[in-house]
């Protein structure tokens, strides 16, 4: 069980953050950096869009992942990852590399997102999940243990009741599909708005923005708890470079439109649910509700992190991420307090 955080006071700069233990936007290891990437980036054709997608396995990590487990890349039970609203499959860096060095590791740019053009058909989060359930079968990646967040998780769950048979355990991550299909609407809309004014920036200006605290702290303060925090690269790579796709405005108007909360029951597959304690886009309290309505779950709250715990505490989040992974039997029989935990 991870230990429990302790906030401390916010300190004011990265230097003081990392000298008082704050833990916020440290690097996982295995370092992404060091994977050469090219390398494992492909394109599949799924309903006539060539869809973009990163395949990570031993090959990834060279000696590191031979070291730590005697499996052959086709003995490794695989992990898809799927992103949310305005992102790319690079959104999951600080966790591909740690899951590779057991798994085989899939995320993809969704239609319209990334690297991927816009689909022929209209975005729907039910035509997303049809989209994800291809790309296995294409891969016939057979059962899969399956990662979402934000929109990525409710197109996850979406795979799980829509094809129950594909899922292994799912792991959902700030997850849409509560609130979205009520009132909170305001702060997705002003993310948005910020995506939509990014799209003039050129490749040279987004790394600008990334490169310094305040304007990192602009373009990311609804999505991340302490944005100035976050490795410059990272929040490069992994966020502000994909903002201003095609695809966002039809993929928000296909989450605010959709309502799955009544079919969350037919899930039958572990889950466990990850949650920022601070996330400003989906209320907490929307992982209580999932862990209601899916019958086999339960939920980990991240203290003091917004809505991409992933990137903004990757290592605990992979630690809580790959001991899901290993455990055999019913999510919910494992022991946490009230049925929450509380990770750092």
């Amino acid at each position: 069980m991870p230990k429990r955080f302790v906030p401390a006071a916010r300190p004011a700069t990265v230097r003081a953050a990392r000298r008082a233990g704050h833990g916020y936007g440290e690097t996982a290891e295995p370092d992404w950096r060091t994977i050469d990437w090219a390398q494992h980036v492909h394109q599949i054709e799924l309903g006539g869009t060539p869809v973009n997608y990163a395949d990570l396995d031993s090959a990834g990590l060279g000696s590191a992942v031979v070291d730590s487990a005697e499996l052959r890349p086709a003995d490794r039970e695989p992990v898809v990852f799927v992103h949310g609203l305005g992102g790319q499959w690079q959104n999951w860096l600080e966790n591909l590399p740690r899951a590779a060095l057991e798994r085989r590791v899939i995320a993809l740019d969704l239609p319209g997102f990334g690297s991927t053009p816009m689909p022929r058909d209209e975005i729907t989060i039910p035509g997303y999940g049809r989209c994800v359930n291809q790309l296995c079968e294409k891969l016939d990646l057979g059962r899969v243990d399956m990662v979402g967040n934000s929109m990525g998780g409710y197109i996850a769950a979406e795979v799980a009741i829509q094809f129950p048979e594909r899922i292994d355990q799912l792991l959902l991550v700030s997850a849409a599909g509560i609130t979205t299909a009520d009132v909170a609407r305001r702060p997705v809309y002003t993310a948005g708005r910020i995506a939509t004014a990014m799209t003039a920036h050129s490749s040279a200006q987004y790394r600008a923005i990334a490169s310094r605290p305040k304007s990192r702290h602009m373009a990311l303060a609804l999505v991340a708890r302490h944005p100035s925090l976050l490795r410059p690269d990272l929040a490069y790579e992994g966020f502000i470079k994909g903002a201003g796709r095609p695809g966002f405005e039809t993929a928000l108007r296909a989450c605010l439109e959709y309502d799955f909360r009544d079919r969350l029951p037919e899930i039958g597959r572990p889950t466990l649910i990850v949650w920022g304690e601070k996330d400003s886009i989906i209320p907490v309290r929307d992982a209580q509700e999932f862990e209601r309505l899916i019958p086999d779950s339960r939920k980990v709250v991240m203290k003091d992190t917004g809505h991409i715990p992933m990137a903004e505490r990757p290592g605990a989040f992979n630690n809580v991420m790959m001991e899901f992974f290993s455990e055999k039997g019913p999510a919910s029989a494992t022991d946490t307090p009230a049925g929450e935990s509380e990770a750092a």
